[in-house]
């Protein structure tokens, strides 16, 4: 069995503090809502039950979408009527029908980004009554970097976690050992930047290493974010001065940019986690830094390359440790009218239950891990994950958002910035970076230009 950290409410941020009166009033209606939730408001008729899900379309999601009709749908009678969109476009659509709380979506796929910020807006429904009174569902198997990246300053559950992740370096072994080369136990990234070029000089029609380069706060910004930690960067340091054009964070940039143009995929401004998968499935690429997530895919009894891919910690530079921290959840729309059916279909996709099913139906490299300690010591699990099992929960455990860096910061958040401003912000560096990659301007003007975008975020911090 494996060690758990006992799972207690954080404390909250100080950065935050001027959010406490009001949170404090928004969790009362919210529990005050969720009970009359619980007694039985909402749900539909009887005889015709059904929810509404927005959900992105990674693979373990269509994997759900496709085993809800048979395993849930007819042992509650509860309909799913899914909407399935690409990462970009859903968070849109979800934050345009949150805000608004139109309740067109019952339930939608939230990160540990949008949890805290929407649950502060009095967006989402508190989960602890439902949870307390699920004994089936366990909530304290859950990870408790995963519970905690989802609680609420109040110390509330908004979301609960359907997978977790990290990142991590993936990479051809049987390739390696083909020319006499080595991974590191523990790389760095100049050490990965070498093993690239040899690579790419080496193995024909394969290139060193793939790297998202899509624009997007969740695409290229999320590995570039984990570069920038390690380098010694920040995008705002402990006075919300912005740091994009600092030293550090140029110097991170210029190496990701110069790295996945020189060695890296073909069209890297137009890849994303996707694109970067099946480059690395069809053997165009030798590495990927990427998702833990990754490998499950990778491993599929149907995967070209399974048993053939060795998995290392994340790069590093001045960092002991680099990987992101992720989670997609689900979470409840505070204007639904279906909260008990809501509750019911969350818990099933993010219970025990769903995993075992997936398990058996589909393949346990395939079963939405990295949220429940219960999967890794899983015998089932343990023998066909064994290739990435470990690396994956030591990724997980390792992850710190409070302190990814060198730097002292304001802010939480290892891959993205822990404020609501970061989701036009990010997305706007985004494009002023793919654009480098492209070869479109320089690594030094995308830079400029982001950092003025930072200014004017970090000045209305310092103004509060």
């Amino acid at each position: 069995m494996r060690t758990r950290i006992p799972f207690s409410a954080p404390t909250p941020p100080t950065s935050r503090s001027r959010r406490g009166t009001a949170r404090a009033a928004v969790a009362a209606v919210s529990a005050a809502a969720l009970l009359a939730g619980c007694a039985g408001a909402g749900g539909g008729s009887e005889d015709d039950r059904s929810i509404n899900v927005l959900m992105v379309n990674n693979p373990p999601m269509k994997t759900l979408q496709k085993l809800t009709a048979e395993h849930f749908t007819e042992k509650t009678g509860i309909t799913v009527n899914f909407t399935v969109l690409p990462e970009n476009q859903v968070r849109d659509k979800i934050s345009q029908d949150f805000a608004s709380q139109a309740g067109q979506y019952d339930v939608a796929t939230l990160s540990n980004y949008e949890t805290p910020i929407y649950a502060e807006r009095d967006w989402l429904y508190a989960l602890d009554p439902y949870v307390q009174k699920d004994e089936k569902y366990d909530q304290d198997d859950i990870l408790t970097s995963m519970q905690l990246s989802l609680t609420g300053e109040d110390g509330k559950i908004y979301a609960e976690p359907f997978y977790g992740e990290s990142s991590f370096l993936m990479y051809r072994k049987d390739v390696f050992a083909k020319h006499g080369l080595e991974m590191p136990e523990k790389p760095t990234w100049d050490q990965v930047a070498d093993l690239a070029a040899d690579v790419d000089e080496a193995e024909a029609g394969m290139k060193g290493i793939c790297l998202r380069g899509l624009p997007g706060w969740g695409q290229v910004i999320a590995p570039l974010t984990t570069v920038v930690n390690t380098f010694g960067g920040t995008w705002f340091d402990e006075n919300w001065e912005a740091q994009l054009d600092s030293p550090e964070f140029t110097e991170a940039t210029k190496f990701y940019v110069d790295l996945v143009r020189e060695h890296g995929q073909a069209g890297p401004a137009q890849a994303g986690f996707a694109e970067c998968l099946n480059s690395m499935t069809q053997g165009k690429t030798a590495m990927w830094y990427d998702a833990t997530a990754g490998a499950g895919e990778l491993e599929r009894d149907d995967s070209p390359v399974k048993g053939k891919v060795g998995y290392a910690p994340a790069p590093v530079k001045e960092t002991e440790n680099s990987g992101w921290l992720y989670t997609w959840a689900l979470g409840m729309q505070k204007a639904s009218d279906n909260p008990d059916d809501a509750w019911e279909f969350i818990s099933w996709a993010t219970g025990k239950e769903y995993e075992q099913l997936v398990g058996e139906e589909v393949g346990w490299t395939s079963v939405p891990a990295g949220k429940r300690t219960s999967t890794y010591d899983d015998p089932r699990y343990q023998k066909e994950a064994g290739a990435f099992g470990d690396d994956v929960f030591q990724a997980i455990e390792s992850a710190d958002p409070r302190d990814p860096g060198v730097k002292k910061r304001p802010y939480s958040g290892i891959q993205f910035v822990g404020i609501p401003e970061f989701t036009s912000l990010g997305t706007d560096v985004s494009q002023e970076i793919s654009a480098a990659i492209a070869g479109r301007q320089s690594v030094e003007q995308a830079l400029a230009d982001s950092q003025k975008l930072a200014e004017k975020v970090g000045e209305e911090y310092r103004n509060r």
